[in-house]
């Protein structure tokens, strides 16, 4: 199990499907749909059923019951694309079997080191066989980890008929990076009574509570005018743009917060004394806090329009998701099921909420309760990102816990 693992998991890794949010097109990039068109292929070769993939990369697969017992039908899904922090094309895997605890020179040639100094939990892996990126992309266990767990799950309890199980729907879907999963997913076909989202991080993760979510654009623009003659004319858009930045609280950001604490972040910046914009997301776990971080943010652009014109600074906000927990917590019996698989197999669950994004935030408004498990990654989102393949192996054996639970509880 364990190599076949590793080579679905690298064979995905490989694939750019790095999604783009600049594109309303879904998926927005096209290796979303090579990636889907492999996992189709798969999922028939493994001799799944009602195996679909539609115009938008939602894939769709059944493992049909082994037992004569009725049975909830549950889900298990992942997300097909990468983040957009950074690169995520030409990823090239690195497998280090039996890690030491040491540092680990990732690209010797650019000085790329993964430093326990700087990663305190790396030396908690010694002993593990570790999947590293070579310092130039991204992993893309963020989560291609999931897909490859899922996989490694339905064949797994393929070759085990004595595993009774009900019904199992595994879909995997697009664009999650930039809070469009599950925007075109057909939850009524999809057909089950509960799922669980496969993309957590280390070992014993298990998440029914997520951020309150909105994207936040601002556009800047100003009057260029030739810096010699400028005086009294320019209107310098990034400047205006850097302005607007300073009036947030600095201590209110990623970098500063953890545990229930909510943030602004920048996302992404750019201009010129013409035209510039700030890109943000606003995160929240109390409804009341986030409604007032989004007022917040539009008091400051109605102030920035009293000084420069409406025209000149404009504001996209849009709300991405909500708390899961206020739909997941009627049916608690889906999560006690995760943590009792989780703990049937020695693992220690951590209840903890979601500081990121996860289908299962949507998916739960839309009718679908979806908590999240782990994965076995870590350092998503960047060059330092890794993966141990011990804890993608219990991510594995907690699926098939769970497809086992389900099934003796009904």
């Amino acid at each position: 199990m364990k190599e076949k693992l590793i080579e679905r998991f690298v064979s995905y890794a490989q694939m750019d499907t790095q999604s783009n949010d600049d594109n309303e097109a879904c998926p927005s990039t096209p290796g979303q749909m090579d990636l889907a068109h492999k996992l189709v292929a798969e999922l028939q070769e493994l001799g799944l059923v009602e195996v679909t993939v539609d115009e938008h990369a939602y894939v769709m697969a059944t493992l049909p019951a082994n037992t004569q017992k009725q049975v909830p039908t549950i889900g298990f899904l992942a997300h097909l694309d990468t983040a957009t922090d950074f690169t995520g094309a030409g990823v090239k895997p690195q497998i280090i079997e039996n890690y030491d605890g040491k540092d680990i020179v990732l690209n010797e040639a650019l000085g790329v080191v993964l430093s326990t100094q700087s990663f305190p939990e790396l030396p908690e892996y010694k002993g593990h066989t570790l999947i590293t990126t070579d310092g130039t992309t991204l992993l893309g266990a963020d989560n291609k980890a999931g897909i490859a767990e899922i996989m490694t799950a339905m064949a797994y309890l393929l070759e085990h008929p004595e595993i009774k199980h009900g019904k199992i729907r595994v879909a995997f879907t697009p664009d999650e990076e930039i809070g469009r999963g599950p925007h075109k997913f057909d939850v009524a076909r999809f057909g089950a009574s509960h799922a669980y989202t496969v993309d957590g991080g280390p070992l014993g993760e298990l998440e029914y509570e997520s951020f309150n979510a909105a994207g936040v654009k601002i556009s800047f623009h100003g009057v260029n005018v030739h810096p010699g003659t400028a005086k009294g004319k320019m209107i310098h858009s990034s400047k205006i743009a850097m302005a607007f930045h300073l009036r947030l609280p600095s201590g209110e950001a990623p970098e500063f917060t953890e545990g229930y604490e909510g943030f602004y972040h920048l996302i992404s910046m750019s201009g010129t004394a013409e035209h510039s914009k700030l890109q943000y997301i606003i995160r929240d776990f109390d409804r009341e806090a986030f409604e007032n971080r989004k007022a917040y943010i539009a008091a400051i652009v109605e102030e920035f329009q009293s000084t420069y014109g409406a025209e000149n600074v404009v504001l996209e906000m849009k709300d991405q998701y909500y708390n899961m927990r206020e739909k997941i917590e009627p049916v608690r019996h889906i999560v006690d099921i995760a943590q009792e698989a989780m703990e049937n197999l020695g693992i220690t669950p951590v209840i903890r909420p979601i500081r990121g994004g996860t289908d299962g935030s949507q998916l739960s408004y839309m009718g679908l309760p979806t908590p999240n498990i782990f994965t076995g990654g870590e350092n998503f989102h960047g060059k330092f990102e890794y993966a141990s393949v011990d804890v993608m192996l219990k991510a594995v054996q907690v699926i098939v816990e769970i497809a086992k639970l389900t099934e003796q509880k009904a």
